[in-house]
């Protein structure tokens, strides 16, 4: 099948890379000059473990290439999936701008039968739409088969993701549509549910808010488990031995952020609103999140008398580890409140680079781990990093001025650490 993926951002860069490998005639097509250029040289431009070394091979064997022509690339093509980006606006509804700009485009130029794939997380009810937009533009009078497909993509394991589903949800009321896409995907091997659009909408809304809850409930607990000496790591991890509940989504720590979680979230809120049927637990959820960081930073200012002066190392720039993606990361407010406090603060990533913005605040920004704690009075971990529990922290312990960690990922062995002489915080855990 000729497949044609519109908008080569996170989800449509993998999938296409994804669909390349399983052997059909890929192309990606944006209007970003720049973001095409690197893709046809085989660079990514963002961050994902494995996916560049796909994304060459499939280059190499012609089965993926890519263009900035709109016109050709619709005309051309059997299947297309749209996969632009819908970013939240100010008052928490999903901005559909894009989706309707490439709508309108295929309407433009479809010039014959064309099965469409809203890949991109919309708003319930806005597949249908979709549809809408495409004949309202299209002079063609061939029919368009619309169907919604959502993706589970998580950013650090997208490619395993994408290769290795637990399960593909097609929505549609449309039977061409339905039988393309069981041709698509006849060679993945996991659950595929065939719903309607609006089923499928809801379905990867409803996920997200789910795992957001998750999280924001263990991290409530994690408070508790502070007031009462209870160690959180175990209370989750008995948890999670019951299959009912399983062990995902309860390490508490500073709480969700990315692209994805917080958007998802404020938009299901915003449609129960509309529909006068309001989330009363996922407000909650979402206030919890967005105070956890506060929460975090208490502990730190509670063990200074002032932070004023004070050097700190922060450890982790990323939302989540394996990935370059600063969208929601709490590390940004974490850094933008230390500052207000008139602290000197040092920086480690092993991937995210700080714009020049946050340099000129007079962040300073380390590529050694070792050189970012020199000095410092305390160290807090706000990104799961791996390496940061292979560090050598009895090196580490002579580097600092004052011996104080600060875990926001409870991701360092506690009684390992304080073998070193350090005081050692974490949430729910210490």
């Amino acid at each position: 099948m000729k497949i044609l993926f519109i908008g080569m951002g996170y989800v449509g860069t993998t999938m296409g890379a994804v669909f390349a490998n399983a052997g059909h005639e890929v192309s990606g097509l944006d209007t970003d000059k720049e973001k095409i250029a690197s893709l046809k040289k085989g660079e990514l431009y963002f961050y994902e473990p494995g996916l560049q070394e796909m994304l060459r091979n499939q280059i190499c064997h012609e089965r993926l290439s890519f263009t900035t022509d709109v016109k050709e690339a619709i005309e051309n093509h059997d299947i297309l999936f749209i996969t632009v980006g819908t970013p939240s606006l100010e008052n928490g509804n999903a901005d559909l701008t894009y989706v309707k700009k490439v709508a309108q485009m295929i309407g433009r130029y479809k010039n014959r039968e064309k099965t469409i794939v809203v890949k991109s997380t919309v708003p319930i009810g806005t597949t249908n739409k979709v549809k809408e937009w495409i004949n309202e533009e299209s002079a063609d009078l061939n029919p368009v088969h619309v169907v919604m497909n959502p993706e589970f993509l998580r950013e650090g394991n997208a490619l395993q993701d994408a290769l290795y589903p637990d399960r593909i949800i097609i929505g549609s009321d449309d039977e061409e549509a339905l039988k393309a896409m069981l041709k698509l995907y006849q060679s993945w091997n996991c659950p595929i549910l065939q719903t309607t659009a609006m089923a499928a909408e809801t379905i990867k809304y409803t996920s997200n808010a789910f795992l957001a809850t998750k999280i924001s409930f263990i991290n409530e607990m994690a408070k508790l488990c502070d007031t009462l000496g209870v160690n959180i790591k175990d209370v989750s991890k008995g948890m999670g031995l019951d299959d009912r509940i399983g062990p995902h989504f309860l390490e508490a720590g500073l709480g969700y952020g990315g692209s994805c979680f917080p958007k998802d979230v404020k938009e299901l809120l915003g449609t129960a609103d509309a529909y006068q049927r309001p989330l009363g637990l996922l407000k909650e959820v979402e206030k919890i999140n967005s105070n956890q960081s506060s929460y975090f930073l208490e502990k730190v200012k509670k063990s200074f008398d002032t932070l004023e002066g004070k050097r700190i190392a922060l450890f982790g720039l990323a939302f989540k580890p394996h990935t370059d993606d600063t969208r929601e990361s709490v590390s940004l407010p974490i850094i933008d409140q230390l500052l207000k406090e008139k602290a000197s603060v040092a920086v480690h990533d092993p991937v995210v680079h700080l714009s020049k913005d946050w340099i000129n605040k007079g962040i300073k920004q380390y590529s050694d781990p070792y050189e970012a704690v020199k000095g410092s009075d305390a160290i807090l971990i706000c990104t799961h990093w791996p390496q940061y529990e292979e560090l050598d922290w009895e090196r580490v312990r002579h580097l600092v001025n004052e011996p104080s960690i600060f875990d926001g990922r409870n991701m360092l062995d506690a009684a390992k650490i304080k073998e070193f002489k350090f005081h050692y915080k974490g949430i729910g855990y210490s």
